[in-house]
């Protein structure tokens, strides 16, 4: 399982990334090809979790395949972000008072308590209180880094109601949304700042068939060279590769099984 923060650190950082996939091998062999991630063997005791590692040896997440029981609870491949808190059962007693509702109610395990909820605008999210690994009382996360390859350099989200959601993830995760950026018709983009770090942002969700969720944006080495990867091996383009504000490039895809995320990369040509 993977290096968490110290109790006590920066509440509200994004700690750990979970793939929820309908074939595990099949997402493991595409994300290989993508990312040049190194996906592991299923664990029997942890139903079939699998670590998913990076080039520099550290792990980025959890690739966890959909049993046929989860499909039936309402469960569909996509990535999911954990989010930290001090004490699970605090936190989620507030999240529930604030409209909020439990997905899978906390659990523990050697790195820590996990839950998962619905935040009320529906969208999913885990919260965990980690405990560091043995012999390792400092030890961080390092899953989300801004500039680190094969990690996380961006969390986006549209959601339905972008005003309620901006006050509920500042209230319990201490988000704080110093700046925005005009979209248009769209709307404003509007960064996220949490720890002193720029992690992501939020928009209002347009409409449409696509279900809000948290999208990972995971930093490769070219985009247009992931973006050949992902219709070559399955997955689908939803936008780009395109050139955004900063001159960096990005791309939003699904893979094989219809999970959303996104790639960054940086000194591309036109």
């Amino acid at each position: 399982m993977p290096v968490f923060l110290k109790p006590g650190d920066v509440m509200g950082s994004f700690i750990w990334y979970e793939l929820m996939a309908g074939d595990g091998d099949r997402a493991a062999a595409f994300y290989a090809a993508v990312t040049g991630w190194k996906i592991g063997p299923g664990d029997p005791n942890l139903h079939g979790y699998r670590l998913i590692r990076r080039d520099d040896g550290g792990n980025l997440g959890g690739l966890l395949p959909l049993s046929q029981d989860m499909k039936s609870f309402g469960a569909r491949p996509a990535w999911m972000p954990y989010l930290h808190v001090k004490n699970v059962e605090t936190a989620l007693a507030a999240i529930l008072a604030d409209g909020g509702r439990v997905l899978v109610p906390p659990v523990t395990i050697d790195a820590g308590t996990f839950a998962m909820v619905n935040d009320p605008q529906g969208v999913p999210i885990y919260i965990m209180a980690p405990v560091p690994p043995p012999g390792q009382p400092d030890a961080r996360s390092d899953v989300f880094s801004r500039t680190g390859m094969q990690r996380v350099s961006w969390n986006e989200l549209a959601t339905p109601d972008l005003a309620a959601a901006k006050a509920f993830y500042a209230r319990h995760f201490g988000f704080e949304f110093n700046e925005s950026m005009p979209m248009g018709p769209m709307g404003d983009y509007c960064f996220i700042d949490a720890g002193g770090e720029r992690v992501g942002a939020m928009m209002q969700h347009q409409g449409g068939p696509e279900t809000p969720l948290w999208i990972p944006v995971f930093r490769v080495p070219s985009v247009q060279a992931a973006a050949a990867a992902i219709t070559g091996h399955g997955g689908g383009a939803v936008r780009g590769p395109m050139q955004v504000p900063g001159g960096e490039w990005v791309v939003f895809a699904t893979d094989p099984d219809g999970a959303r995320f996104g790639l960054v990369s940086s000194g591309e040509k036109p």
